[in-house]
C-alpha cells in the first residue's frame, strides 16, 4: 500500500503529473520533428514510465471513503476471504474473479490487478493502431476527465470498457474478438451498449446518418426526457441495480446529474466535432474510425436520452472511454496540417484543459 503520498495530495499529484507531462509534451512538438530519434526516445520512455508509474500508484491507494467504491470493494473481497459464497449473479464473471482472487492475495494486490486490466489494455490499443506513436493516444486516455473516477471508484465499469478496447485490437479476428466482448460483459452487463453498436456498424457504417442521430437525441431529450428515462428502467437495462441508477434519487455528496447536463454534453461533443470536422472538412477515409466514432456516436446519444437521471454518469462513460481515442486517430492516421506535430500538442492541451477546469475551477 501506498503510504508515502498524502490523501488528500492523491488525485492532485496526479492530475499535475498529467499537467506536466502535456506542457513537456506540447514542448517537443514545438521543437522536434514527429518522426526525430530523440522525439521517438522521449515519447517511448515517457510512455512506458507512466504505463507502469500509474498501475502501481492507483493499484496500491489507500482503502479510504476518499476513492468512492473502493471501500466497497475491499469489503466485498473481505467476505470472500472470510469463505463467503457469491451471492449476485449480475454481473457473476466479476464476482467470481474476485472471490478466487481473494484466496490467494491481499486486497491490493487484488486492486493493482484490477488498475493492470484497467490501463494495460489503454496501451495495447494505442501501440496496436499507432505503432511508435502510441504514447500520443495512450495520454489521450489518461488525461481524459473521466480516467481517474473509472480507475479508483466505478473499478469494475472501468475495466470492462479497456477489456472491450482489447477486444477492438482484434477486430479483424472475430472469434478472439468476441471472447474479449463475452469477458467484458461478464464484468459489467452495461457493455452489451457498445457491443451491439460496434456490431451494428458491420451491418451500417454510414457516419452521417449516426450524426444526425446524435443530434436528434437533444431535442428528443428536452422534451421527453422523463419518458425515455421510465422506458429505460421498465425494460430492466442490464439488470435492476443500473435501473435504479435512472430512478434513485441522488445521496448528498455523490457525483450526479441535476437536470439537462449541458456542461457534460459540451465535455460530449469534443469527439463528435472532432469526427465531424476529419470526416467532413478533411475528408479523412477509415472504415475502422468510422466504426469507433459511430460506436461512439450511439452510446453518446443513448445517455443523452436519459442525461437527466441521477447517476446518468454511470452511462455517461460508455462512450467517454473512447472520447480521446476518436480525437486523435485521424492524427496519428493522416497528414492535415503543415505543422501536425505541434497540432496534436495543441489539441492535447485544449483536451486535457477541461479536465484540469473541472478539478480546480469548477468542483472547487
Amino acid at each position: 500500500m501506498n503510504t508515502i503520498v498524502p490523501l488528500e495530495y492523491y488525485y492532485p499529484l496526479y492530475i499535475n503529473l498529467c499537467l506536466f507531462l502535456v506542457l513537456f509534451t506540447v514542448l517537443h512538438t514545438l521543437i522536434l520533428k514527429m518522426d526525430e530519434s530523440k522525439n521517438i526516445g522521449f515519447i517511448n520512455v515517457s510512455g512506458y514510465i507512466l504505463l507502469f508509474f500509474l498501475i502501481f500508484y492507483l493499484g496500491q491507494r489507500p482503502i479510504h471513503r476518499i476513492f468512492g467504491d473502493t471501500v466497497n470493494y475491499n469489503f466485498a473481497f473481505k467476505k470472500y476471504q472470510s469463505g463467503a459464497e457469491i451471492l449476485n449473479f449480475d454481473d457473476y464473471g466479476w464476482d467470481v474473479f474476485m472471490k478466487t482472487l481473494s484466496n490467494w492475495m491481499s486486497i491490493h494486490t487484488f486492486l493493482t490487478i484490477c488498475t493492470f486490466i484497467y490501463i494495460y489494455p489503454l496501451y495495447k490499443i494505442s501501440i496496436f493502431l499507432f505503432d511508435k506513436y502510441w504514447y500520443y493516444a495512450f495520454i489521450m486516455f489518461i488525461i481524459s476527465f473521466s480516467f481517474w473516477t473509472y480507475g479508483v471508484n466505478g473499478v469494475r465499469n472501468g475495466a470492462a470498457t479497456s477489456i472491450f478496447l482489447w477486444g477492438l485490437c482484434f477486430h479483424k479476428k472475430k472469434v478472439i474478438m468476441g471472447l474479449f466482448f463475452l469477458w467484458a460483459t461478464l464484468f459489467h452487463k452495461t457493455l452489451y451498449l457498445p457491443i451491439f453498436a460496434f456490431i451494428l456498424t458491420y451491418f451500417y457504417n454510414n457516419p452521417k446518418v449516426y450524426f444526425k442521430g446524435w443530434l436528434f437525441c437533444i431535442p428528443l431529450s428536452l422534451v421527453m426526457g422523463g419518458v425515455w428515462i421510465t422506458l429505460f428502467a421498465s425494460l430492466g437495462f442490464a439488470d435492476d441495480r443500473l435501473s435504479g441508477y435512472l430512478t434513485s434519487e441522488s445521496e448528498a455528496g455523490t457525483f450526479t446529474s441535476t437536470g439537462f447536463r449541458w456542461d457534460f454534453l459540451f465535455h460530449s461533443a469534443f469527439a463528435v466535432f472532432a469526427g465531424w470536422y476529419f470526416i467532413y472538412k478533411k475528408h479523412f477515409e477509415d472504415k475502422f474510425y468510422f466504426q469507433l466514432l459511430n460506436t461512439y456516436l450511439v452510446c453518446n446519444g443513448f445517455w443523452i436520452l436519459i442525461i437527466k437521471a441521477n447517476y446518468s454518469n454511470r452511462f455517461a462513460y460508455l462512450s467517454w472511454f473512447m472520447m480521446g481515442l476518436i480525437i486523435i486517430y485521424p492524427l496519428l492516421k493522416q497528414q492535415f496540417f503543415k505543422k501536425q506535430h505541434f497540432m496534436i500538442g495543441k489539441v492535447m492541451v485544449a483536451y486535457f484543459s477541461f479536465t484540469y477546469f473541472m478539478y480546480y475551477i469548477y468542483y472547487a
